[in-house]
């Protein structure tokens, strides 16, 4: 099969496309033939080796922890599928080795779900890591409800997308932060207000919509804005962050509770996000496609941190 791996940290020219072998599928496990791939900053993250003190790696790494396909075939014990299921999945393992980016993947039956029935492969693909983490930061750790505001930082980003829409669906009033260029998308999302991430006054901004200050501030994109955004929040309010695990000083300073969230895999959660989408309450973000074989283009495109809804690698043509 093809894949995309990494035999060292570095930057984009440590892609190298070449052939795996087809992964074994063990016992209780899936191969699933991979039809879209979602990219993510954590990728070029973890190509670079800013992540090797927190997650274990064994080169060569597969990068990729979003996936869209079809099962292919089950192993030994795994009865929640029959080859021909279309499924999705987080797919991040205890060790960083067989990712995403490759023609097949074997995964625990445990991590994957039915994906959502009309959606595209490339949308597909574009929900599970942004989705859940959306999931559990607005619902689990920011624990938003109806009545209550927030402010997103990054709110035109993957992860921002699905946070904007989750907030709503809560019954929330949501003010989102980004580039003007954005305030029109925001706006297709369901935001209340959107302010401009440039602007050095949006804190003013927001205490002239919202007086007082925010209940949850939901940090996407860390930075300037992240330090900014948690003078926006009311005393006895929440700062949950998904950039930055040493922003509890800001909080604390703030006067807020803290969170720092790193997605986990929840299956069960999965399957309430394909609800929503079904029930019309939800859309995937807008989606870049590239094909498969242009992973550095989606690479340098991530690295920007200017994309608008998440990054998809397609190998659906």
């Amino acid at each position: 099969m093809k894949a995309w791996i990494i035999d060292r940290f570095g930057g984009r020219e440590e892609l190298r496309f070449t052939d795996l072998p087809e992964p074994d599928i063990g016992e209780g496990e899936v191969l699933v033939r991979i039809r879209a791939v979602g990219v993510n900053p954590v990728d070029w993250k973890i190509r670079e080796g800013m992540l090797k003190d927190l997650f274990p790696h064994e080169f060569p790494v597969v990068l990729g922890w979003d996936m869209a396909g079809v099962v292919e075939a089950v192993g030994y014990s795994a009865r929640r599928f029959k080859p021909g299921d279309e499924v999705f999945a987080y797919a991040r393992r205890p060790i960083i080795h067989n990712g995403t980016y490759a023609e097949m993947i074997a995964l625990p039956e445990s991590y994957v779900t039915h994906r959502p029935a009309g959606a595209t492969w490339e949308a597909s693909a574009a929900i599970p890591l942004a989705g859940l983490t959306a999931f559990q930061s607005v619902f689990d750790a920011g624990q938003l409800g109806s009545g209550q505001t927030v402010l997103i930082l990054g709110a035109s980003g993957g992860v921002g997308s699905f946070a904007v829409q989750f907030a709503k669906i809560s019954g929330a009033t949501v003010i989102g932060l980004a580039g003007k260029g954005n305030h029109g998308y925001l706006e297709t999302l369901g935001v209340d207000a959107a302010l401009d991430y440039t602007d050095p006054e949006f804190p003013e901004a927001l205490e002239r919509i919202i007086p007082g200050g925010v209940d949850l501030v939901f940090d996407c994109i860390g930075g300037a804005s992240l330090e900014m955004g948690s003078r926006c929040g009311k005393s006895g309010g929440r700062l949950v962050s998904i950039t930055d695990p040493e922003a509890g000083n800001l909080a604390e300073s703030a006067g807020l509770g803290f969170h720092f969230v790193f997605v986990e895999p929840n299956v069960r959660q999965l399957d309430t996000i394909c609800g929503y989408i079904h029930d019309g309450q939800l859309a995937p973000p807008e989606t870049q496609v590239f094909d498969f074989t242009d992973a550095p283009a989606a690479h340098e495109q991530m690295e920007t941190g200017h994309t608008r809804g998440k990054i998809v690698l397609s190998l659906s043509s």
